[in-house]
């Protein structure tokens, strides 16, 4: 007689991957503010741009905000560290000028987008909220990524620079997010 091994199903890891993705967002507004701060002087072109994609970052900040209290959870021990790493993100790469803007963004979306995809893989027999809201905001970052990789070839300096730092970094922080 053969015995069926159940899968190992963790009730909490919604919980947490909703956290994670709060305070990512959190990070993300703080990267377009310091880009919209700093394109103002340096990359004017971009203002308009990086106030929309900032509209919807809140937006997606409160989707997780309000699926937080739902669920009765604090948000992550990692929100202000990824508000003041994503300050310092935005306002060095504003400070570069247009193509950094647009590497960090094409990176950043990259990597947040891989998450979400396996976020909702993960969760979608065992969360159906968490997908419900996680699922509200696919399409805006897709839009983000795409938007931005048209602006910059893969083989441009800017984007060989800074997409591994920032790929990296932004990989940590969830890494991390999701043990805190």
């Amino acid at each position: 007689m053969t015995t069926r091994a159940t899968p190992l199903i963790d009730n909490d890891l919604g919980n947490r991957m909703i956290k994670v993705d709060h305070a990512g967002e959190h990070g993300a507004i703080c990267i377009y503010s310091g880009q919209l701060f700093m394109a103002r002087v340096f990359a004017r072109d971009k203002v308009d741009e990086l106030k929309e994609f900032l509209s919807h970052e809140r937006r997606h900040r409160a989707v997780f905000q309000a699926e937080l209290r739902r669920r009765g959870y604090r948000r992550c021990r990692s929100y202000w560290l990824c508000g003041l790493g994503g300050l310092v993100l935005g306002l060095i790469t504003g400070l570069c000028g247009r193509k950094a803007i647009v590497a960090t963004t094409v990176a950043v979306e990259s990597v947040v987008l891989r998450h979400l995809a396996h976020q909702l893989h993960t969760l979608r027999d065992i969360d159906p909220l968490a997908v419900a809201a996680i699922a509200t905001i696919v399409e805006e970052e897709q839009h983000h990524h795409d938007h931005s990789a048209a602006q910059i070839e893969r083989d441009d300096p800017w984007f060989r620079a800074l997409a591994p730092v920032v790929t990296a970094w932004t990989e940590a922080v969830i890494w991390m997010g999701m043990r805190s």
